[in-house]
């Protein structure tokens, strides 16, 4: 393996492609590779270890892309992180990264996209789905739903997954499959998102915290929900107007791992 070969990975041509910023460990890597614009990866991640004691844990990251997230869990303390990506070359690159950097079998690389049914997936502590599921019909899943039974089919994942891991970082976009003309709620509000998980989820999960994007003098952050920042911002842009829930299982207790 060589870093053109890394490098060539990383800018294979898809619809993801230069989507994630480079984990910290990996950067050094290639120092000539210009990041991509930055999706607030790190700021998601400082709010995501706040809440969530990932030390010694094993963690599913479903939708991992290049693998931001999944290296820097293990670069916090994460005993094991499962990778789970449907890109063939984004899979490839995570995995020659992964043996660079020397993670040996604490980096698991699955080429595949997650069906969500129960037992498809390793039993973890918790697991990230960040920006998944509003590809439903897309990216995976039949294309043939209507909005409707898309958000329905958007659901069931969330109730099976709960009697899988013991928390969830998860974001849902304003829009289905990504199509500004295809809105999955009416008024494209924080707060109209917020209670469809709230009220869709509570018989499985409880929510342990919401992370809001907010500008501030020192730069960007992701803060905990309160009456003024749950206000849609439109100069912040729709991918940040999303909520980051920190969500914790009713049925999987804390220290339960397969």
């Amino acid at each position: 393996m060589t870093t053109s070969t890394l490098r060539a990975l990383y800018h294979a041509s898809s619809k993801h492609s230069g989507y994630q910023l480079l984990a910290d460990s990996v950067a050094p890597l290639l120092p000539d590779v210009t990041p991509p614009r930055s999706r607030h990866e790190r700021e998601r991640l400082a709010y995501l270890l706040r809440h969530v004691d990932v030390r010694g844990a094993h963690v599913i990251d479903v939708g991992g892309n290049t693998g931001f997230f999944s290296i820097a869990l293990l670069d916090a303390g994460a005993a094991r992180v499962t990778h789970v990506e449907g890109n063939a070359a984004h899979h490839a690159f995570v995995r020659e990264a992964a043996h660079v950097l020397g993670y040996g079998d604490r980096l698991d690389t699955r080429h595949e996209y997650a069906s969500f049914t129960r037992g498809a997936l390793p039993r973890a502590h918790g697991m990230l789905l960040l920006n998944v599921l509003h590809h439903l019909g897309d990216d995976f899943g039949s294309a043939s739903l209507s909005r409707e039974a898309a958000k329905a089919r958007m659901l069931a994942p969330l109730r099976t997954l709960a009697h899988e891991y013991h928390w969830l970082a998860f974001q849902l976009g304003f829009n289905w499959k990504g199509d500004r003309h295809e809105p999955l709620f009416a008024t494209g509000t924080k707060a109209e998102l917020i209670e469809f998980v709230r009220s869709e989820t509570s018989t499985d999960w409880t929510i342990d915290a919401i992370g809001i994007a907010e500008r501030r003098a020192d730069g960007l952050v992701f803060a905990d929900l309160d009456e003024a920042n749950i206000a849609r911002n439109d100069a912040l842009g729709e991918f940040l107007n999303r909520p980051l829930f920190i969500l914790r299982s009713r049925h999987v207790a804390a220290g339960a791992i397969g």
